[in-house]
């Protein structure tokens, strides 16, 4: 494949670095009949007005859950479709929605019908026509699948309890504490066996099971895949390849805390990239030095290939982490780390309520209900997260380009290029509490001597390229994204041969 070909691919092809918006459902979109929904939400449930926080509660051992697990603000489908300008205003591409399957808690990871959708959120035909809304803007709409394990009160596991026709489906018997096998040993989660041929075939196998059905019916564009890592590469590549039949140019991603090599190819499309988060919270907290994060992003890039990684969702925080204004407390952090997650190669997954500046610690505290009062122009969270977006969606190498990382002293650089010379960026990171001034080796021959690289998101610095060199001061605590102005007179320009 030619350098042309391969760039076209990946403009043509939406899994390629895409703006990923995450949304809780229940949590996103303020129901306009709060009061007329409580009939939803029977006891132990609870439902609570939209000004309120979520708190841990206690833990009630005839249930297996905990009272926060069951607390809920009523947010369902229909409202999140009424937001869908608000993502494609901010610059998002796809809307990812944490489950939706029928369950008890608020969370939907205890599904207890994966064909059905909670009665809180809405039905199939609420999904279908998100869908289509999604399609009509330009959006693309993925599900999150759980398909490790069920909720307790499943019918498929009350079945196999009783000795039923599923007992198979699940691990069930006396060498079990509980009595099943279950995920982490939380009671409400039973393990379902995948190594039984009939239950991959109603996940993802049939032509009418969960993964085709919903792909085919009601023409959702993917699948993230909650826990992945617990499927196994065997079991994925056989899901991965159900999915591509079914929809072609579907997408399967899967939360792996794990190195991406080894998930990617033909046994997902791509994963969570959360070795990348754990590089960037460690450079914006100072426990690693710019030198050292790029040596490990290089290794990275080296073992999973830009074609996997451009595929991978880098997460800053979602609805099993820390808020990022909580986990980085001070906005040159948080600068730093988004302007990283918008720069380096994949996709980038913005937890909802990000572009507000939301904060919340661990669970339940960062699935507070979305604040929308916050999320504006005008909020300085807002602005800076809105005009990096602007920058990434104006600069075609930070969607689909290449990466190489750059040697350096204090800083932390790399450029992102494509088969066009001149959307060639350079990123550079400087986390230290001094100014740093340093010459580097760009290692790109298409930026022509002399060319001047602005500053891409300021509008202001420049600095000049000589003979492949770039000399740059780059403030205390500043990311500074440049791009190259093309050195001309007022008919010559020595870009007029390069590709």
């Amino acid at each position: 494949m030619t350098s042309v070909a391969r760039f076209q691919d990946r403009e043509a092809d939406w899994r390629v670095g895409p703006v990923v918006y995450q949304v809780l459902v229940d949590r996103f979109a303020p129901p306009a009949d709060l009061a007329a929904r409580r009939a939803l939400y029977p006891a132990p449930r609870t439902l609570h007005g939209w000004d309120e926080e979520p708190a841990r509660g206690s833990y009630l051992p005839e249930h297996g859950l905990w009272t926060h697990e069951l607390a809920f603000w009523g947010g369902d489908l229909r409202g999140a479709a009424t937001r869908l300008e608000h993502l494609v205003g901010l610059g998002a591409d796809v809307l990812y929605l944490n489950p939706i399957h029928r369950a008890w808690t608020n969370h939907k990871y205890d599904a207890e019908d994966y064909f059905a959708v909670s009665p809180e959120f809405g039905d199939r035909a609420d999904v279908g026509a998100l869908a289509r809304a999604c399609h009509a803007r330009g959006l693309r709409l993925v599900l999150d699948g759980v398909f490790n394990h069920m909720g307790r009160r499943s019918a498929w596991f009350q079945d196999a309890l009783a000795g039923g026709a599923r007992r198979r489906w699940f691990f069930v018997g006396e060498e079990w504490r509980l009595g099943y096998r279950a995920w982490f040993d939380v009671p409400n989660l039973p393990e379902l066996r995948l190594e039984e041929p009939a239950v991959r075939a109603r996940l993802w196998g049939d032509r009418d099971s969960v993964v085709q059905g919903y792909l085919r019916e009601e023409e959702v564009d993917g699948w993230r895949l909650d826990v992945a890592f617990d499927l196994g590469p065997e079991y994925l590549r056989e899901l991965t390849a159900a999915a591509h039949a079914a929809r072609p140019g579907s997408l399967v991603l899967g939360e792996a805390w794990n190195y991406p090599s080894g998930w990617l190819g033909d046994v997902m499309d791509g994963v969570l990239s959360f070795t990348a988060r754990s590089l960037i919270l460690g450079l914006c907290k100072g426990a690693l030095t710019g030198p050292q994060v790029a040596r490990h992003l290089g290794r990275l890039v080296e073992d999973a290939g830009v074609e996997g990684l451009l595929r991978c969702w880098l997460v800053l925080d979602n609805h099993d982490t820390p808020r990022l204004a909580t986990s980085l407390p001070e906005a040159w952090q948080r600068a730093l780390a988004q302007t990283l997650q918008l720069t380096l190669p994949g996709a980038a997954q913005l937890y909802y309520g990000v572009e507000a500046g939301m904060e919340g610690g661990d669970d339940p505290e960062m699935r507070g209900p979305m604040r929308w009062e916050e999320a504006r122009p005008g909020n300085p969270e807002f602005d800076r997260l809105a005009a990096l977006l602007r920058v990434r969606r104006a600069r075609r190498a930070l969607r689909v380009g290449d990466v190489t990382l750059l040697d350096a002293d204090a800083l932390l650089a790399f450029t992102r290029t494509t088969d066009r010379a001149l959307d060639a960026t350079v990123v550079l990171v400087n986390p230290t509490a001094a100014p740093v001034t340093e010459t580097l080796l760009l290692r790109d021959p298409w930026l022509m001597n002399g060319t001047l690289l602005r500053d891409l998101v300021a509008g202001a610095t420049t600095f000049k390229v000589e003979s492949g060199l770039l000399t740059v001061t780059v403030p205390a605590r500043t990311a500074l994204v440049l791009g190259p102005d093309a050195p001309a007179t007022v008919e010559y320009s020595p870009y007029k041969r390069t590709p």
